[in-house]
C-alpha cells in the first residue's frame, strides 16, 4: 500500500529508490536520514544492511526497489502521490532506465498526480529529451537559500505538466527569484533538533511574488523542535493554494 503521510501538500509517499547523499546546506538536517534510522531499527526491509544500508555518515545507500514499481497499480481511488520522499528519482546512481520505467507507472495511472522532487537538477536538461513526460507527473526542485536558483532555470527546460519549487527547509531570502515557467510554490522552516530559523520577512517576499505572478502558494510549516511546532499561519492566514493540473 501506499504509505499516509502527514506532508502537508501531498497525501501519499511511493519510494521506488531509496536512500541519498548531502549535497547541500539544505541537507544538513535531512529528515530521511533520520526516518531511515529509524526505521532500520525497526526492522523495515528496506532499509537493512543487505538492501539499502543506513550509515553514521553524510546518507544511506541507494537502492533500487524493482518491487515497488508495482504498487501504483493496486491503489483505489484517486491520489495525490510524492514520488520518492526517502531518495531522489534523479541522483546520479539512478539508470536513466530505472526513471523510465517509474514514468511508465506514472503514465499508466492517469487516475493519479504524481509529484517528483529533485536537488540534482543539473541532470534535468541533460535527460529531459530522453524521457516520455507523462502529464499527470508534476516535476520540481528544491531551492534553500539564493544560491540554489540556477535549479529553476534547470527546471524551466522540463516540459512537466507542472514545475514546481520546494523552498524547503529555506535557510535564506531569495531575492532573485523569478516565476516565469513556474506553475507552484511551497515555502517552509527546517524542523529537529539544530532547526535554523526561518524569517518571515523571506516566506512574504516569496508569497508576495506569487501574488504578482499568478502562481499558487503554499506555506507548508515555520518549524522548529517539530515540524508542526511553529504551526501554518503566516499574517492571519493558512496559505494552501494548489496548481490546476493543466495550468502549466
Amino acid at each position: 500500500m501506499a504509505k499516509r503521510t502527514g506532508i502537508e501538500w501531498t497525501e501519499v509517499t511511493w519510494n521506488p529508490t531509496t536512500g541519498c547523499d548531502r549535497v547541500t546546506p539544505g541537507c544538513d538536517h535531512c529528515y530521511a536520514l533520520t526516518l531511515a534510522k529509524r526505521l532500520k531499527a525497526m526492522g523495515a526491509e528496506k532499509y537493512q544492511a543487505d538492501g539499502n544500508p543506513v550509515t553514521s555518515g553524510p546518507g544511506f545507500g541507494l537502492t533500487l526497489h524493482e518491487s515497488a514499481l508495482a504498487q501504483p497499480y493496486r491503489w483505489t481511488g484517486r491520489r495525490t502521490v510524492f514520488v520518492n520522499s526517502m531518495s531522489d528519482l534523479f541522483h546520479a546512481k539512478v539508470p536513466l532506465d530505472f526513471v523510465r520505467r517509474v514514468f511508465d507507472v506514472i503514465r499508466d495511472t492517469p487516475q493519479h498526480t504524481y509529484q517528483v522532487l529533485t536537488k540534482r537538477s543539473s541532470r534535468l536538461p541533460k535527460v529531459a529529451d530522453k524521457l516520455d513526460w507523462p502529464a499527470n507527473l508534476w516535476m520540481g526542485v528544491s531551492v534553500e537559500d539564493n544560491e540554489h536558483l540556477y535549479r529553476v532555470d534547470h527546471l524551466r527546460q522540463v516540459p512537466a505538466a507542472v514545475r514546481f519549487l520546494s523552498c524547503e527547509p529555506l535557510i535564506g531570502p531569495l531575492p532573485d527569484l523569478t516565476l516565469d515557467g513556474i506553475g507552484w510554490v511551497i515555502t517552509g522552516g527546517e524542523s529537529g533538533p539544530g532547526a535554523r530559523p526561518l524569517d518571515p520577512d523571506w516566506v512574504r517576499e516569496i508569497r508576495d511574488r506569487c501574488a504578482t505572478s499568478g502562481v499558487p502558494f503554499f506555506h507548508k510549516q515555520w518549524g522548529g523542535r517539530t515540524p508542526k511546532a511553529g504551526g501554518r499561519s503566516l499574517d492571519g492566514r493558512v496559505w494552501s493554494e494548489m496548481p490546476a493540473a493543466e495550468s502549466a
